[in-house]
C-alpha cells in the first residue's frame, strides 16, 4: 500500500453522477465527528506521529482539514455566487507552518473543523440539482471543476485523511 494515498488516487477525469450527491454530503458530515473518535484513540505520542516518513501527523492532517475545508467551502459559495470564478489556490505545506498548527490544541482544530463543516452541510443543503453543474475555475490545474466533482473530490479528501490517521494507530 502507498501511504500517501492509502485509498487510493482520486480520479479528477470521472464525472460524478448527480445521484452520489447525498452520499458525498452524507461523508463529509460524518467527517468532522470520526476524526474525534478516531483521535480520541490515540496517545499524545501517537498524536505527534507522521503517518509516514516526511508526512504529517494527526494533530497536523485535523488542522490541515480544517483549512483545506475552509478553503472549499469559500470555493462553493463563489461558483454559486459567480460564473465560473478562478479560485485562488493556497500552498497547504506553507500554511502547515505558520504556527497555528503548533499552538492551537487538537480539541481547538477538531472544533474549528466542526465549525467549518457545520456552515459547508449549510451550504449544501441550499444546492438545487442544476446548481450542482455549476463550475470553478482551478488556475493551477486549469481544470473547470463542476460542483458535484469537487464535492466527490472532497469526500474522498476527507477519508483519505481519516485513513492517514488510521495508519497511525
Amino acid at each position: 500500500m502507498d501511504k500517501r494515498y492509502p485509498i487510493g488516487n482520486f480520479d479528477y477525469e470521472k464525472d460524478h453522477d448527480l445521484n452520489d450527491t447525498e452520499m458525498y454530503i452524507k461523508q463529509i458530515k460524518e467527517l468532522p465527528s470520526k476524526v474525534r473518535v478516531l483521535v480520541s484513540e490515540l496517545s499524545e505520542e501517537q498524536l505527534n506521529t507522521p503517518y509516514r516518513e516526511n508526512g504529517w501527523s494527526p494533530v497536523q492532517v485535523i488542522h490541515h482539514l480544517g483549512d483545506s475545508h475552509l478553503n472549499s467551502l469559500c470555493r462553493f459559495k463563489l461558483a454559486m455566487t459567480e460564473e465560473n470564478p478562478t479560485i485562488r489556490p493556497y500552498n497547504e505545506a506553507a500554511w502547515a507552518v505558520l504556527g497555528d498548527y503548533e499552538l492551537m490544541s487538537v480539541e481547538e482544530g477538531l472544533n474549528f473543523l466542526e465549525a467549518v463543516h457545520l456552515k459547508w452541510i449549510a451550504i449544501f443543503k441550499t444546492i438545487k440539482k442544476d446548481d450542482w453543474k455549476r463550475t470553478f475555475q482551478h488556475p493551477e490545474s486549469g481544470i473547470n471543476y463542476k460542483l458535484i466533482n469537487a464535492l466527490a473530490m472532497y469526500a474522498w479528501h476527507g477519508n483519505h485523511h481519516l485513513a492517514h490517521i488510521e495508519l497511525v494507530r
